[in-house]
């Protein structure tokens, strides 16, 4: 007996008619191509989190719960700890420095922000993000893992809000869509040369922004660009009963662009 279409599908569905009224061509079949890889991504993820549970495999926030969905980008390589996988050695050496606070600006649905939280038991963590949706998502993420006395969430990040990393050691985190542009300048935020930071930065939407903010961070921060990196070795062994197109689709983060990371610590 055929099942009925689930809510996913018919979004999907629906999704699709809407770019196909477009005009005919490349940009219409790579919009296309990233809609359904985009819907075998969740199908994917769905099947992981059902055979595997929704505790992080791997990684610096191996054993973190994340029943909650990823509020930007893909839930699988978060579930299976592989999730930005450049990134663990910076996140292992802020964890060993054990800063009193971290500031995350961007947190989206937390699994940075709560994943330290658990990793620093001894730190105040901000979580901050524009998005209403995000910010639930964060508290429950949150509350499943005992750390929400310890988590201060709230949304939009001013200039003047960077003043806290003069009160105590601060690792700042910054993913925020391009904006890093204009919030991340020490000519109007002094207090950012008191903090290790470690920013996405979407060269994709801002030509030249790599350069631009390695330059402003030169004086006060050792500055290093990170670029991606994937990491098969870490599919789960069923993985090898899939196609070789889902098991890319594990891995995939759902990014458009290149989105380098430059890691600033700072020199004091």
């Amino acid at each position: 007996m055929t099942q009925p279409p689930t809510a996913l599908t018919r979004a999907v569905d629906a999704g699709l008619a809407r770019v196909a009224a477009e005009p005919p061509g490349p940009d219409r079949l790579a919009a296309q191509l990233r809609h359904l890889a985009k819907w075998r991504s969740i199908v994917l993820a769905n099947t992981l989190a059902a055979r595997e549970g929704t505790r992080v495999a791997s990684g610096p926030f191996a054993g973190m719960d994340y029943p909650v969905a990823a509020s930007e980008g893909a839930r699988a390589p978060r579930l299976l700890g592989i999730y930005e996988s450049a990134l663990h050695p910076v996140i292992e050496s802020v964890i060993a420095r054990a800063p009193a606070q971290v500031l995350d600006v961007g947190c989206a649905e937390g699994y940075y922000a709560v994943g330290l939280a658990r990793r620093l038991p001894s730190a105040l963590v901000h979580a901050r993000d524009t998005d209403a949706r995000a910010r639930a998502l964060c508290a429950s993420l949150a509350q499943a893992n005992g750390v929400g006395d310890r988590l201060r969430i709230g949304g939009e990040v001013a200039h003047a809000d960077f003043a806290l990393c003069e009160a105590a050691p601060t690792f700042l985190l910054c993913d925020i869509e391009g904006a890093e542009a204009d919030l991340l300048d020490p000519r109007l935020a002094p207090a950012l040369t008191c903090a290790d930071i470690l920013v996405e930065v979407h060269e994709g939407m801002r030509p030249g922004l790599v350069a631009a903010l390695t330059g402003r961070f030169t004086a006060s921060h050792r500055v290093t660009r990170i670029d991606r990196l994937l990491r098969p070795d870490l599919l789960p062994d069923w993985s090898e009963t899939l196609s070789d197109l889902d098991r890319l689709l594990l891995l995939w983060e759902w990014r458009a662009t290149p989105t380098p990371w430059l890691w600033m610590e700072c020199r004091q």
